[in-house]
């Protein structure tokens, strides 16, 4: 009897399982997470003017109206869109920036050897001090935001996919060049995909640090943005519209974050499935 390629290749077996099999553990801690958040909210708002005054901590019946009224008036959405606009362009700028220096330099022992102080110098200045340099150099228009939060994600991603590289298995590095690969043999098929977990652990860790970046920029010198409202809502003593400007922030930093993650989980799919 002769099998054909399809059938002779290996044998998928469909496992029945029920829903609950599938997603049980998922809805358990989604429904704790959502428990847990339902309970942090009731337990402020009873607090507010009865233990604690609402004047320093809001509560979260002025929080949502706080977004109803930008919602309506259009002050939320313009804001918004301006700060997102600045931290995926930062974002991106910085990770593609910090990737491929990475990625290159971390291949390059001699030459990373010695820049290694230097790069943890600068890693060391505190971004926030850039902010002033920043503005003589580019303004206070959008730029100068985007490149804030591009230096402040440039060197998370590339210290991240530097020590990926540098961590490669030195076997399969040996085994491809006993099979007679080259350089660029190396590179594409053992290097490259070997630091993604450090490029992807990188972007993840520096998505709130892109926010942080462009908020910074637009708190030092803003007219514009959900830093201008939360400087705005601060010198008004509107503590409403503070804790409402760090609600839309919160959110658009869990969407990010969903979206690194779901690029990582196309980009490791070559990965074994750990048992």
């Amino acid at each position: 009897m002769t099998l054909t390629a399809t059938e002779a290749g290996p044998v998928r077996v469909g496992l029945d399982r029920t829903w609950w099999q599938r997603h049980g553990s998922a809805t358990i801690v989604w429904s704790l997470r959502i428990g847990l958040l339902a309970v942090l909210i009731v337990l402020w708002q009873l607090a507010a003017d009865r233990w604690i005054d609402s004047t320093f901590t809001s509560k979260p019946t002025d929080i949502v109206q706080r977004l109803g009224e930008w919602g309506a008036d259009g002050t939320l959405w313009t804001n918004t869109w301006i700060t997102v606009q600045e931290i995926v362009y930062g974002f991106l700028l910085g990770a593609a920036a910090g990737a491929i220096a990475g990625f290159v330099l971390a291949s390059l022992n001699l030459i990373y050897r010695v820049l290694d102080p230097f790069v943890m110098a600068l890693y060391a200045i505190p971004k926030v001090a850039l902010a002033p340099l920043f503005i003589v150099w580019f303004g206070i228009g959008m730029h100068m935001k985007v490149l804030l939060a591009a230096a402040t994600v440039f060197f998370l991603v590339f210290l991240n996919t530097a020590a990926g590289v540098r961590e490669v298995d030195r076997g399969l590095i040996d085994a491809v060049r006993l099979m007679g690969g080259n350089r660029r043999d190396i590179a594409v098929r053992v290097v490259l995909p070997a630091s993604m977990t450090g490029l992807l652990t990188g972007l993840k860790v520096s998505i709130p640090y892109a926010l942080i970046g462009a908020v910074i920029g637009e708190l030092v010198a803003s007219n514009r943005g959900l830093g201008y409202l939360i400087n705005d809502s601060a010198s008004q003593f509107d503590t409403a519209g503070v804790f409402a400007t760090l609600v839309v922030l919160s959110v658009v930093a869990g969407v990010l974050n969903v979206f690194v993650s779901l690029i990582g989980r196309r980009v490791n799919r070559w990965k074994p499935i750990d048992d």
